[in-house]
């Protein structure tokens, strides 16, 4: 079952970032950014938080699930979907662990041929 549009606006609404976050589209499901990190995956109406220290000090209790067949174990934050202001912290603190993004790469001038 692929994430539907109301659960990825649950999110965004509990989490309350406003515009810090955003989810795009990748391999039919979604990935979860904040500050253009990637911090979750939606999957199957599911959010999978990036294991970090974040989520071993703020959430060690989270199931274990892989967000997609292949992968490891992914903490599933779902029961934090209902507490709004632990669902906040474990998405900033998480997202202040990540590398910062790679800049994409500018395209080529092609050569007047």
């Amino acid at each position: 079952m692929a994430t539907d549009q109301h659960f990825l606006d649950y999110v965004a609404e509990q989490a309350g970032l406003g515009e810090r976050l955003t989810c795009k589209k990748l391999f039919g499901e979604y990935a979860v950014y904040v500050d253009g990190k990637v911090v979750a995956f939606a999957c199957d109406n599911s959010l999978f938080v990036k294991p970090s220290a974040a989520v071993t000090r703020l959430a060690p209790g989270l199931p274990l699930r892989p967000p997609y067949p292949g992968a490891k174990g992914y903490p599933v934050a779902d029961e934090l979907l209902d507490d709004a202001e632990a669902l906040r912290r474990l998405l900033l603190e998480t997202a202040a662990l990540m590398p910062e993004p790679k800049p994409k790469p500018r395209p080529r001038a092609k050569k007047p041929g």
